[in-house]
């Protein structure tokens, strides 16, 4: 519920999609469902597994209905009522020509102290979402509905744990081409340096001042990415930069993907020098036509 997601998929390969979508199929038929049915996949190394299914809807559903133009839960309703797709007109799948971003809404602002590092136990009370032609701008639509606005320069600082290192070098060159300056602590400078990578040395809060905390403080950073690490004097430090950083409202990124999406995000919007915006009808001119007024049969008894 906490997750964000975006429609097209931008990192599954076909093969997967195709898997999912022999999966989602099989399992449907299997259960009997009629109506919305509920999948939760994950993926890893081209493996797709999958965790649960329910036959229920999920708060996706006005998403991904919005992102292809079709009201879902309407079409589920008729459905269960003795509707068929065929005579509505929606017998195959939609993959619009825009992307469009999902993110949830957290109310950490009014909880000071709290820990912005996301659990099972879901936090958000409620979603936004961005839509554009680019993926990367659809995200940064996103961020901004979401109150977490991505900077176009600045300052930045980068605390990655030791896995992500390697996808994040790539990243944090191309924020410096772009003119962002990059604040570091030790571990991560290091590895940016032997990429070389420029960045400026900042002390961790364990370590004295003047550290991130007090970069915070002082206004002189404008977005931070981090990944949480699991060593204890680092994950003391990381709960503390990451509170000070929601009271202060600074943009704030702590996972790989998350950054990934950004920088594309950043690229896209010099490249088109400005962002637009376009209403939901706009967007859906030429979806499908539907045919709604069609007499279903009684559900049986």
């Amino acid at each position: 519920g906490d997750s964000a997601c975006v429609i097209p998929a931008t990192s599954l390969s076909e093969g997967v999609l195709d898997t999912i979508r022999r999966h989602t199929y099989a399992l449907a038929e299997a259960l009997e469902i009629c109506g919305l049915m509920n999948i939760q996949y994950a993926v890893k190394d081209e493996q797709v597994y999958i965790i649960e299914v329910n036959p229920r809807a999920s708060r996706t559903v006005p998403f991904v209905s919005k992102a292809i133009g079709v009201p879902l839960a309407k079409l589920a309703a008729l459905s269960m009522v003795g509707g068929k797709l065929a005579d509505i007109g929606f017998t195959e799948e939609i993959t619009p020509t825009h992307f469009s971003v999902k993110e949830a809404v957290f109310p950490f602002v009014r909880f000071p102290g709290i820990d912005v590092i996301l659990s099972p136990e879901m936090k958000s009370t409620g979603e936004v979402m961005g839509i554009d032609a680019d993926h990367g701008v659809a995200f940064m639509k996103s961020q901004l509905a979401a109150g977490n606005p991505i900077p176009s320069g600045g300052n930045v600082f980068v605390s990655v744990r030791d896995s992500d290192k390697a996808a994040v070098l790539p990243l944090a060159r191309e924020l410096v081409g772009i003119g962002f300056r990059i604040f570091a602590t030790k571990g991560t400078r290091l590895a940016l340096k032997a990429a070389g990578v420029t960045s400026e040395p900042v002390l961790r809060i364990a370590d004295g001042s003047p550290s991130i905390l007090d970069m915070i403080h002082e206004g002189q950073i404008q977005w931070i990415v981090n990944t949480p690490s699991s060593d204890v004097v680092s994950r003391g430090d990381e709960v503390k930069m990451r509170s000070a950083t929601v009271i202060k409202g600074i943009p704030i990124t702590t996972t790989v993907a998350g950054m990934g999406a950004a920088v594309a995000g950043l690229a896209g919007v010099r490249k088109a020098g400005h962002v637009s915006v376009k209403t939901l009808q706009e967007h859906h001119v030429n979806a499908i036509k539907l045919n709604f007024n069609i007499e279903t049969a009684r559900p049986a008894k």
